[in-house]
């Protein structure tokens, strides 16, 4: 069978799960799978302010992100969105139907809701008769996503199915799969080797700090405050405190110029990174990730065994995405840089059994493997019949 697997390159994270079903696909199956990003079907100009006019409001003007999120996210509003994104749609994603319905796929398995629209728009026409999976990125779901010509939707755990089912979706549309991580999340490795390859410490509890693709976040603020001795009132920096027992992995996606300043401060303690082809090494030499709440990087990290601690969310999506989690006890958002130290410094004590702690580590690791899907990728793959 002929399987298209289509995202949108707005954020990295469907970019990613596209990429890992993909893999999967060529893995697994003899199936003849395709790859593609759906912006490049699109009108030139529409690709540009698609993505540039994303990255502007989720950097520079969150709070109207957050707005126009929850507010095309209320039922009355939906028949006058979904004529406007059939309209725009029909003008600016020409290029993309005239391939789908040169090509006819058997399924079109989509990761970003954009792809989904333009496919269920044939399918309700009856210019294709291709089967459409949409997988959603995030462990909410946001009514942009619904389609009634979507087949199935593969979401990431039974809170996500419930919501779908309240918003009408029928039963037997919904599979609970997880959101597909590259496979390299799930090899077993030896953590001292890495660590050494990686110049850190042995012994020292290894926190990942993550800023999401755009390298967003008060991260010069979360290595200030980690430097210094609780109850400390010095201000200069003088590097992570070895007698703290702590040492960081920082990285900074395409912010070039964090990473250029971090670098300058010469944290003795810390690793700073830019953009990283090997995150799954880098969960897996760690004892606790500092993150941006993404649908993607809480999957990895959820497969990895990596407590979550919260920081600086997208309005929407990922305050949502913080909501849900907090339902299986895992994560934590605190409300300043602060308190990310309180909670990294109960989650050190408590993984090396000190006497102040109170096993928050291994209750913070067994909740994560209960959310865990190592093997979504196989069981999205499974859906193709």
């Amino acid at each position: 069978m002929k399987i298209l697997v289509i995202h949108a390159s707005a954020g990295a994270g469907h970019l990613k799960a596209a990429q890992a079903i993909y893999e999967g696909l060529k893995k697994f199956t003899s199936h003849e799978a395709v790859f593609a990003d759906s912006l490049d079907y699109t009108n030139p100009f529409f690709k540009k302010f698609y993505q540039r006019t994303y990255i502007f409001l989720v950097m520079g003007m969150s709070w109207l992100w957050g707005f126009f999120f929850g507010l095309l996210d209320r039922p009355w509003i939906q028949p006058l969105m979904r004529s406007s994104r059939r309209f725009y749609n029909g003008f600016n994603a020409q290029r993309l139907s005239a391939f789908l319905k040169d090509k006819n796929f058997d399924y079109v398995i989509t990761t970003h809701f954009l792809p989904s629209e333009v496919v269920a728009a044939l399918k309700r026409t009856g210019e294709i008769r291709s089967k459409l999976i949409t997988v959603v990125t995030d462990f909410d779901v946001h009514r942009i996503w619904l389609n009634p010509e979507t087949d199935l939707y593969a979401v990431a755990c039974e809170w996500t199915e419930q919501k779908l089912r309240q918003l009408g979706v029928a039963q037997g549309k919904i599979r609970v799969t997880g959101i597909p991580v590259n496979e390299k999340f799930l090899h077993p490795v030896d953590r001292g080797e890495l660590k050494k390859k990686l110049g850190l410490k042995e012994n020292v509890f290894t926190v990942l700090i993550a800023t999401g693709s755009f390298g967003i976040g008060p991260i010069e603020d979360i290595l200030r405050i980690l430097e210094l001795p609780v109850g400390s009132s010095r201000r200069e920096p003088t590097g992570l405190r070895e007698e703290d027992g702590l040492q960081a992995l920082v990285v900074c996606g395409h912010n070039r110029g964090l990473a250029e300043r971090l670098r300058g401060r010469n944290y003795a303690g810390a690793k700073i990174f830019g953009l990283v082809d090997n995150m799954h090494e880098l969960m897996a030499v760690s004892d606790c990730m500092v993150t941006k709440p993404g649908g993607l990087s809480i999957a990895e990290a959820l497969v990895s065994q990596l407590p979550m601690i919260f920081f600086h969310p997208i309005p929407g999506q990922e305050t949502n995405n913080v909501l849900v989690l907090r339902e299986y006890g895992i994560g934590c958002m605190p409300a300043d840089v602060q308190g990310i130290a309180g909670e990294l410094r109960k989650l050190k004590s408590s993984s090396r059994r000190e006497p102040n702690g109170r096993d928050a580590h291994l209750t913070a690791l067994k909740n994560t493997w209960r959310l865990a899907r190592p093997l979504a990728v196989q069981d999205i793959i499974s859906l193709i019949k």
